[in-house]
């Protein structure tokens, strides 16, 4: 017996779901909403820290490891509703508003304080407000931009990319919100959780948070591992190869974690150039009123 028919209501004549199951993908959702939140308060923990001289770094981390501990959950919380046939029109609503708590708030805020709040005094007194006033509203450009992708997420039945791609797989239309939080948070990861001093890197990071919140609301394709099944049979290549990166992930996760969010987050940007240079580099056929006849 499949897990769907062990959750049948028996008093149920159009066979619905118990509703003791729909409580399962809630409780995921929930955790995802208090791990956003426990990022937050250690973000607020290590920036207290760090400005009365005692080292905030470790908060910085736990804030970080606990949005990306949000995004697996993130991702369980709707396969777990689709396997048990749970999905409802609250659940999706709630995970929305949880998104936006653990990958738009607590990102946002992790962002500032970690690396725009403590730039060196010895950059001047004037440039140093005027450089946190950009950080203020460009982490608040995040938030906004990642409310504003699950937004147009939400009312989209079948989005089509800027850029289709095959159509026997599924993409997203703009980097997903937690993808873009997932790039905040494996920077701060694996720079140890030492907060920003240097200016420049300081004005570096409020770049890439431009380009994130740019692609979150762009309409350029990003490969949805939605259609990913546990139920059909893979390739021993693919299997070694998950194993592989497994096993990276546990005993260098910094690194790796580093490099997977750079990969996935560049390669809207790369599918799109390469689609910019394959029309250019295409020759244009000729209309029909230019061909000759005969």
């Amino acid at each position: 017996m499949g897990l769907k028919e062990r959750l049948v209501d028996p008093r149920s004549p159009d066979r619905r779901p118990r509703r003791a199951a729909y409580a399962l993908p809630t409780l995921f959702t929930a955790g995802n909403i208090f791990l956003g939140y426990l990022s937050m308060l250690r973000s607020f923990k290590g920036a207290m820290l760090a400005a009365s001289g005692a080292s905030g770094a470790g908060h910085f981390t736990a804030a970080a490891t606990a949005i990306m501990a949000a995004a697996l959950l993130d991702g369980l919380d709707g396969r777990i509703a689709r396997m048990t046939n749970t999905t409802s029109e609250f659940g999706r609503e709630m995970d929305s508003l949880a998104d936006v708590i653990s990958f738009g708030m607590a990102p946002a805020v992790l962002a500032f304080a970690w690396g725009v709040q403590f730039v060196e005094p010895a950059l001047g007194e004037h440039i140093r407000n005027q450089l946190f006033n950009a950080g203020y509203f460009i982490a608040f450009l995040f938030l906004l931009c990642g409310s504003a992708r699950l937004a147009r997420f939400n009312i989209q039945k079948n989005p089509v990319p800027k850029n289709p791609g095959r159509p026997d797989r599924k993409y997203f239309v703009g980097l997903p919100i937690p993808a873009a939080a997932g790039m905040v948070c494996a920077v701060v990861f694996a720079s140890d959780g030492e907060p920003l001093t240097w200016w420049p890197l300081a004005i570096a990071w409020l770049a890439l948070l431009l380009l994130l919140s740019f692609l979150m609301v762009s309409t350029w394709r990003y490969y949805s591992f939605k259609g990913i099944s546990l139920n059909k049979p893979y390739t021993p290549l693919l299997v070694i190869a998950v194993g592989a990166l497994i096993y990276a992930t546990w005993n260098w996760p910094q690194p790796v974690l580093l490099v997977l969010a750079i990969t996935y987050v560049g390669s809207g940007i790369a599918i799109r150039i390469g689609g910019i240079i394959r029309r250019r580099i295409r020759p244009t056929p000729p209309r029909p009123s230019e061909q000759r006849i005969g």
